[in-house]
């Protein structure tokens, strides 16, 4: 198959169409922008293909609520601050137990920020964004490429642990273009939505989507459902990358955009006689701890480079458990990573090693 030069934000929702997503509720915020406008264009052309740019990003996360309970594909998608403002309708998606997918683009922040990328949003979306114990399955795609089959694997997730899944890119992934290709998938066995608000049918009983549980014992059995569903999750659903790793003197670990300037300081450091390897969690959630434990007998250290202040070097510390140092490079506010600020780290990190 040919490919075909495309913007990472409009690869985005050509590749949830192609996964059959029906419908999209949105709003625009910069720098994803080019999603929901990319699908007020192509929706219509889709058989049952629905497009609404809502009121807010209230409004639109709470259409996604409805629409998943009815048992469509369904999409949203957003950028940092409007994430925010989803969050509640998250939490209730979640608790619902419904499937739908969410992309962030993330911008710089905290506040509203600016518009240039960042990876700030990780805390929000790794560890609960929103209210109560519920878990997002977070993707963090490195190219456009992979972020064109992370897409269509979501909706695949989605619906197989009926929970929401979040694309998390950032303002470079989602402006820049490269070729991609839409490749033919091997088809998935998906479960049956014998829950979905569609009718009696045949059914004794309407079927009923809340998350609403006012008897306390009711509420903590549903909480330990879900619990046991994120477990089976952990175990299941972990993927990652490991680059340049055996016999590596100092591992980075870094994910999106940055991983791939993390490439460039491994190849940079072996002319210098650094030996460099990367871990790149392509599950932001559930974070890939188990790998960690195949190189901390090894590696003198582990260095986790972010385009935030250091929100991903906590899952990095519990990964290695104390057995190793673990050390910080970020940038952040918008500004992106240098591979020779990069290396200029690597190199104080090494030297104080020796």
């Amino acid at each position: 198959m040919a490919k075909k030069l495309m913007k990472g934000n409009e690869a985005i929702g050509e590749a949830a169409i192609k996964a059959g997503c029906k419908h999209f509720f949105g709003y625009p915020i910069t720098p994803q922008n080019e999603i929901p406008e990319y699908m007020s264009r192509r929706m219509p052309q889709v058989d049952g293909g629905v497009f609404v740019q809502a009121e807010s990003e209230v409004a639109a996360i709470n259409m996604v609520y409805g629409a998943a309970g009815a048992g469509v594909r369904v999409m949203t998608s957003s950028s940092s601050p409007g994430i925010s403002l989803k969050q509640e309708g998250i939490s209730y998606i979640a608790g619902a137990e419904l499937p739908c997918v969410i992309a962030n683009i993330v911008r710089g922040g905290p506040g509203l920020g600016g518009i240039q990328p960042a990876q700030s949003d990780y805390f929000q979306a790794t560890k609960g964004g929103g209210h109560g114990d519920f878990r997002l399955i977070v993707l963090a795609p490195a190219t456009i490429q992979e972020m064109v089959d992370l897409v269509q694997d979501a909706f695949d997730l989605a619906d197989i642990y009926r929970n929401p899944v979040m694309i998390l890119g950032d303002g470079m992934l989602g402006q820049m273009m490269e070729p991609i290709e839409f490749k033919e998938r091997p088809a998935v066995e998906l479960p049956d939505k014998e829950w979905a608000t569609t009718g009696m049918g045949q059914r004794q009983k309407p079927n009923v989507v809340n998350s609403l549980f006012l008897d306390p014992q009711k509420s903590e059995d549903h909480n330990l459902n879900l619990y046991n569903k994120y477990q089976k999750i952990e175990q299941q659903e972990v993927r990652f990358e490991e680059y340049n790793c055996e016999g590596a003197e100092l591992i980075l670990v870094a994910y999106g955009t940055t991983a791939r300037i993390v490439k460039s300081v491994i190849e940079m450091g072996k002319k210098e006689g650094l030996k460099l390897g990367m871990i790149r969690p392509i599950t932001l959630w559930p974070f890939p701890k188990a790998v960690f434990a195949k190189y901390v007998d090894s590696a003198k250290g582990f260095l986790s480079v972010e385009m935030s202040t250091g929100q991903m070097v906590e899952d990095v510390m519990l990964a290695v458990n104390g057995k190793k140092p673990v050390y910080f490079y970020g940038r952040t506010g918008g500004m992106i990573p240098t591979p020779e600020g990069i290396l200029e780290r690597v190199r104080q990190i090494i030297g104080g090693l020796k």
